[in-house]
């Protein structure tokens, strides 16, 4: 049975492909698909799920907000109250459809229509008006800490101002970069030879996200608020236009904080298409990047009636505008081999601007989809693009030909490695390149995923890193020939490496002045001296002799120590991400951190056949089939033999000093607990000696119930399995069974 035909299987492929996706979206890293392919993939898991609600688990990304990072060097920090996120309506029969199910509760409602910022979900939390904390969403439960940072925004207010200053409140907003500055900073980076900016979002994500502050200050980023989680009245009481949508933006007025000056309030749906309409119109003449527009229900206390999902509020509703389109001219397809050894096509095109960013290439997928299109080298082509990064190429201006485009015909070969591309399996869509051991294609993309946050995260090990250390322009030889030298790097096996300095509008090597593609040395940093002798000499003794500083003594870079230090540092990273980085094909953080916890140990996973494998929760046949797959390749196993040489942390660590309340004991948590998150949880449960269950059955021994908690509480009471609260868990940890009953 294929993947497409098992449920299970196309609902493990589905998630790690979203919370992959939404990693990248919401970090500071570039999303690699458009906002149309990304919403495709989570409109089919909703689905999916809707099909089959047993694969509908607490943790799915159709039940949880955001995503988590993992390790970021920030602090973890709880909101008082949840961030959600929003429902997404892509047409007006979406909307309509919602306004009917909100006016089931008290009639035709006033709506609220206001821009949605493309920025960076924050929460900012002030005690007796002071600003104490500022926060980032994460995964709706628990954000990073980014107070220092958050401090240097210019328009956000460290003292609130006004009547009815609250006690306690938490705030929320959107971080952002204007246009301007976006444009502005842009500039100054192609003035100093170096590479732009992708987009103002992900430049403000990653401007929020510094460690060191100060260059947070050098961003002009901005904030537009729009909301209150937890709040805690002063003495003054209650302000009382806080009773409806439209008058908390007069609220977060007062007090000092920027609010929107594009809010309206409407009625019926033809008042919405308007306000609508407008946004979009003039999208691009706001001072910052939307993407859509929000709508809520303006009666606070209709909020309260309708309540919310699992994720979000039944009361408002997101809006995406349709997809923007452009034209420009397709230079050339190149073939891209990633790091699976998938063959992709892409269009190299003129440089346009579209939704706020540059734009030069765009996926074709496979010879089929370039087919399918009808596009000729030369072509204009229809470039469809909303706020993403990589748009889509929706096909060919005929009537723009003028007879001189070419056809496009998919190459035989490996444009890495020279080898022949072959279908993976009879009847496949996509070529791939055999050559996985040697590619070098392939194992700059490997590489660059061991680096990446879902793996170990080590900084510095990006795709430019990853290119250097496997693909160099210098030495002939680099310095990794699979990812088991990784961790053996030296200074000597940085210093001498040299890539090509590609130009940023073409991709295409730059040229000396005698025709030779120039060279950088990432890893040395070079001192010019005067030659042997010369020190000695005065200065009018050089002068006269007309002696200069020309002589070249190189020294390893910053970038060479940060690199070995973040190496040392993964080493003793968690097992869970030592998996992830092998590359095993359909093996992701949810499914390692299930093969940790339950195995615990690498040399126990390279013995654990398929069957063993499969009865783990959450990983089943399929992964565990992979899992088995990749050991038995040898040159698979030395990677893992090389880096635990190394040194690399090849099993798990218990904490000694929690006591194994839970041996034994299935537990299976749902719904939302103000202590934990949906990580920690399971966590808690596998550090006391329990397994962290995701179905209910007749061998769970308890099953802890949270908000919003869903079928399974009802299913726990039908089998007769004891219900806990989240006090009762909390027993149920430090105690044992006893305490819990």
């Amino acid at each position: 049975m294929s993947d497409q035909n098992d449920p299970r299987a196309r609902h493990q492929d589905l998630v790690q492909q979203v919370e992959e996706h939404r990693a990248r979206y919401y970090g500071d890293d570039a999303p690699t698909i458009s906002d149309g392919e990304y919403d495709a993939l989570e409109r089919e898991l909703r689905a999916l799920e809707a099909e089959h609600p047993e694969l509908a688990e607490p943790d799915s990304p159709t039940q949880t907000v955001g995503s988590a990072r993992g390790e970021t060097g920030f602090a973890s920090v709880q909101h008082r109250e949840r961030m959600m996120s929003l429902d997404n309506a892509f047409a007006l029969e979406d909307v309509e459809a919602w306004l009917a199910r909100v006016g089931k509760e008290a009639g035709e409602q006033t709506i609220v229509c206001e821009p949605k910022i493309d920025g960076l979900s924050i929460s900012l939390t002030y005690e007796d008006g002071e600003l104490v904390r500022g926060v980032t969403r994460g995964d709706g439960t628990t954000g990073e800490d980014v107070t220092a940072n958050v401090l240097t925004i210019a328009s956000i207010p460290r003292t609130l101002s006004g009547d009815h200053v609250p006690r306690i409140v938490e705030v929320r907003g959107e971080v952002f970069l204007p246009v301007a500055a976006f444009e502005e900073l842009n500039a100054r980076l192609l003035e100093a030879g170096k590479d732009p900016y992708a987009n103002p979002r992900n430049t403000a994500a990653g401007s929020l996200r510094q460690k060191d502050p100060a260059v947070t200050a050098s961003r002009p980023l901005d904030v537009t608020t729009y909301a209150l989680g937890a709040l805690e009245w002063g003495e003054a009481g209650p302000d009382p236009r806080a009773d409806t949508q439209h008058g908390i933006y007069e609220v977060l007025a007062g007090w000092g904080l920027p609010v929107s000056a594009h809010v309206r309030t409407v009625t019926g749906i033809g008042a919405i298409e308007e306000c609508l309409a407008w946004l979009e119109d003039n999208r691009h003449a706001l001072v910052h990047e939307i993407d859509g527009a929000v709508l809520k229900v303006d009666d606070r206390g209709v909020q309260g009636e309708l309540g919310f999902t699992s994720r979000a509020p039944r009361w408002a509703i997101a809006y995406k505008f349709p997809p923007e389109e452009v034209h420009t001219r397709l230079i050339a397809i190149e073939v891209g081999v990633g790091r699976t050894g998938r063959a992709t096509p892409y269009g190299v095109m003129e440089p346009v601007t579209v939704a706020g960013s540059t734009v030069r290439q765009a996926t074709l997928h496979n010879q089929d989809v370039v087919r399918a299109k009808g596009v000729l080298v030369g072509d204009t082509v229809v470039l469809r693009k909303a706020g993403d990064v990589i748009p889509e190429i929706v096909g060919p201006v005929v009537a723009a030909r003028t007879g001189q485009e070419q056809e496009w015909v998919m190459p035989t070969d490996c444009p890495s490695c020279g080898t022949p591309l072959a279908e993976q399996k009879e009847g496949d869509k996509d070529l791939r390149c055999p050559n996985a051991q040697t590619c070098p294609a392939q194992l700059q993309g490997r590489v660059e995923h061991i680096g990446s946050r879902g793996a170990l995260d080590i900084e510095v090990l990006g795709e430019v890193t990853a290119a250097a250390l496997t693909r160099p322009a210098e030495p002939e030889r680099p310095p990794l020939t699979n990812e088991a030298g990784l961790f053996d790097l030296t200074l000597e096996d940085l210093v001498p490496i040299k890539v090509v300095v590609r130009d940023s509008e073409t991709g295409l090597p730059k040229l000396d002045d005698e025709g030779n593609a120039k060279m950088r040395a990432p890893f040395q940093r070079v001192e010019k001296t005067y030659p042997p002798g010369a020190e000695d000499m005065t200065p009018a003794e050089r002068r006269s002799a007309g002696i200069r500083k020309d002589h070249e003594v190189i020294h390893p870079s910053a970038n060479a120590f940060t690199l070995l230090d973040e190496l040392e540092k993964a080493k003793t990273k968690d097992l869970w991400r030592v998996l992830v980085s092998l590359n095993m094909r359909h093996v992701g953080p949810v499914a390692s951190r299930a093969v940790a916890a339950e195995l615990g140990s690498m040399e126990r996973i390279r013995e654990a056949d398929a069957e063993t494998l499969a009865a783990i929760e959450g990983v089943g046949p399929i992964i565990a089939e992979s899992i088995r797959e990749w050991f038995e390749v040898p040159w698979h196993r030395d990677i893992v033999d090389a880096w635990a040489a190394a040194g690399v942390r090849m099993a798990e660590e218990r904490d000694l000093s929690l006591e194994r309340t839970l041996e034994g004991l299935t537990i299976v948590a749902t719904g939302s607990l103000d202590g934990f998150t949906r990580d920690s949880v399971k966590e808690a449960i596998i550090s006391r000696g329990g397994k962290a269950a995701g179905s209910v059955s007749k061998n769970t021994d308890y099953v802890v119930v949270g908000a919003n908690a869903g079928s399974k509480a009802a299913k726990a009471e039908e089998l007769g399995v004891p219900v806990l609260d989240e006090a009762a868990f909390v027993r149920l940890l430090e105690q044992g069974p006893p305490a819990a009953e």
